[in-house]
C-alpha cells in the first residue's frame, strides 16, 4: 500500500470515528494514527510506540501553551475583563455603531476564548442592544460570529493555529501579525455580507428563553488597559521579539520574554491578578486546566497522527502529484474545508489538514513563505459549516432562527470569509512571498 494510500485510510478512520461512531475527537485522532502506523511498511511492532513518541512531541510543543490560554481566557471571563472589553468598544463606537463595536469585541476576545464560550458572553449584551434596536439584530448577531470565528482560525494562541505553526515549523512571531492583518480583511467582508443580509432576509429581534441583562449601566469591572493587557503583552512580546531578531544582536533579557511560553506566562499571570480580585483563583485555574486539558489532549493527537503520516512518505509523494506553491495552498485549503465539511469541528479540520501537508511543505521550496500555508488553512476551516457543526446549533438556538435561516445567514457568511480569506493568501504569497 502506498503512502497516498495509507493517508486516505487514516482520514477515513479519523472522519467515521467522530462522525459515524460518535467517538471523541482525540480517540478519533488517536485511532487514525494508529492505524497509519500500523499499516505503514516497517514499522511492525513499533507502532504505538510511534505514536506515543508523536503524542509527547506535540504537548512539548504547544502543551504549555494551551494551558496558559485557557487560564487567560477563563480569568478575563470571571473577572468582567471580557465584558469590560466589549463595554469599552461600545463606549468608543457608540449605540448607532454598536454591530462595529462588536465585531471588534468577537475579534479581540476570540484570540483567547472558544468561539462558544465569546458567542454565550456577548449574547446577552447584543439583545439588550436589540431589544431597543430590533431591526439591526442579525448585523449585530452576525457580527459577534464574524470577530470570534476569525481569531479562532487565524490568531494563536488558539489551539488550532498553534498547532498548525507547530507542525509547519512557522515561528509564532511570524503567524501572530499576519493573522491579524488578514483577519482584518476577513472580518470586514463578514461584516459586509452581514449588513446586505440584514436588510435581505428582515430578520428582527426575537424573544427566547436566554440569558439577558437589565441595560447598559456599568457594573464593577476592571479597567480597560488592564482587561487587555492580558491579551495584548504576550501578543505584543512575541511579535516584538521576532522583528528584534530579524535585525541581529539581541538582547538575552527580551530573546526570554519574548519566548512564546515566557510571553503567555506573563499574560496568564496578569490575568490571574484580574480575576484574584473578584473570584477564588484557586477554583478558576482549576477550571481553565480542566477544559484546556481536553484540548490538549486533542492537538497532541493531532500532533500524533501527522508524525505518522511524515513516516510513511507521504511528503515526497504529495509533491510530484500538487506541483507549486499554489497547488500547496490549493490543497492545504481544500483539504481542510472538505474534512471541516465532513465531521464539523474548525479545530479538527485544522489539525487533521495539516497532520497530511506538512511533511510536503516541510521538503518543498514553496517560492513563499510558509505562514501563507498556515493562513491557507485556517481559513478552509470557515467555508461550509452545517448541522454537524456544534457553532451551527449554538448560533441557531440561541438566536432564535430556525434551520434555514442560518444555513442563510451564518453559514454562508462564514463559507464568504473563507473563501475570500483564502484569495487574498494566495495574492499576497505571489506578491509579498516573504522568502
Amino acid at each position: 500500500m502506498g503512502a497516498l494510500e495509507i493517508c486516505l485510510v487514516g482520514l477515513a478512520v479519523v472522519i467515521v470515528s467522530i462522525l459515524l461512531l460518535r467517538l471523541h475527537a482525540f480517540l478519533g485522532l488517536l485511532l487514525g494514527a494508529f492505524v497509519v502506523s500500523v499499516l505503514t511498511p516497517g514499522v511492525g511492532t513499533e507502532a504505538m510506540g510511534q505514536v506515543a513518541a508523536g503524542f509527547g512531541e506535540g504537548c512539548r510543543k504547544i502543551g504549555i501553551l494551551i494551558a496558559l490560554a485557557a487560564i487567560i481566557g477563563q480569568c478575563l471571563l470571571v473577572s468582567g475583563a471580557a465584558e469590560r472589553i466589549v463595554r469599552g468598544l461600545l463606549s468608543f463606537f457608540g449605540v448607532k455603531r454598536a454591530p462595529l463595536a462588536f465585531l471588534g469585541s468577537g475579534f479581540v476576545l476570540g484570540i483567547p476564548v472558544f468561539f462558544d464560550t465569546v458567542f454565550y458572553l456577548m449574547l446577552p449584551i447584543v439583545r439588550a442592544f436589540a431589544r431597543a434596536n430590533p431591526k439591526v439584530y442579525l448585523l449585530a448577531l452576525l457580527s459577534v460570529v464574524a470577530g470570534a470565528s476569525m481569531a479562532h482560525s487565524l490568531v494563536p494562541p488558539t489551539p488550532g493555529p498553534l498547532l498548525v505553526a507547530a507542525r509547519l515549523e512557522v515561528s509564532l512571531g511570524v503567524l501572530i501579525p499576519a493573522g491579524l492583518m488578514l483577519g482584518l480583511v476577513t472580518i470586514s467582508v463578514g461584516y459586509a455580507y452581514a449588513h446586505w443580509a440584514n436588510g435581505r432576509f428582515g430578520i428582527t429581534y426575537r424573544e427566547i428563553d436566554a440569558p439577558e441583562i437589565e441595560s447598559f449601566e456599568k457594573k464593577e469591572l476592571p479597567g480597560l488597559g488592564w482587561s487587555l493587557l492580558p491579551i495584548l503583552l504576550p501578543l505584543g512580546l512575541i511579535s516584538l521579539g521576532t522583528f528584534v531578531k530579524m535585525k541581529g544582536d539581541v538582547p538575552d533579557w527580551l530573546v526570554t520574554l519574548s519566548d512564546k511560553n515566557v510571553a503567555l506566562a506573563l499574560g496568564a499571570g496578569m490575568a490571574m491578578i484580574l480575576a484574584s480580585r473578584f473570584c477564588e483563583l484557586k477554583k478558576v485555574v482549576h477550571e481553565a486546566l480542566s477544559s484546556g486539558g481536553v484540548i490538549i489532549l486533542i492537538t497532541a493527537a493531532g500532533a500524533a497522527f501527522g508524525a505518522v503520516l511524515k513516516d510513511t512518505g507521504i511528503g515526497g509523494e504529495l509533491s510530484g502529484m500538487v506541483g507549486d506553491g499554489g497547488g500547496v495552498l490549493l490543497l492545504a485549503f481544500g483539504l481542510t474545508a472538505l474534512v471541516r465539511f465532513a465531521q464539523g469541528s474548525a479545530t479538527v479540520a485544522m489539525i487533521t489538514a495539516v497532520a497530511i501537508v506538512a511533511p510536503m511543505v516541510l521538503e518543498a521550496d514553496l517560492g513563499f513563505h510558509r505562514v501563507y500555508v498556515a493562513l491557507a488553512i485556517g481559513c478552509g476551516s470557515k467555508p461550509l459549516p452545517w448541522m454537524n457543526d456544534s457553532g451551527f446549533w449554538i448560533v441557531s438556538k440561541m438566536s432564535g432562527m430556525d434551520e434555514t435561516e442560518t444555513l442563510k445567514t451564518f453559514s454562508v457568511m462564514l463559507s464568504l470569509m473563507g473563501v475570500v480569506g483564502f484569495a487574498v493568501v494566495w495574492l499576497a504569497s505571489a506578491l509579498i512571498p516573504l522568502s
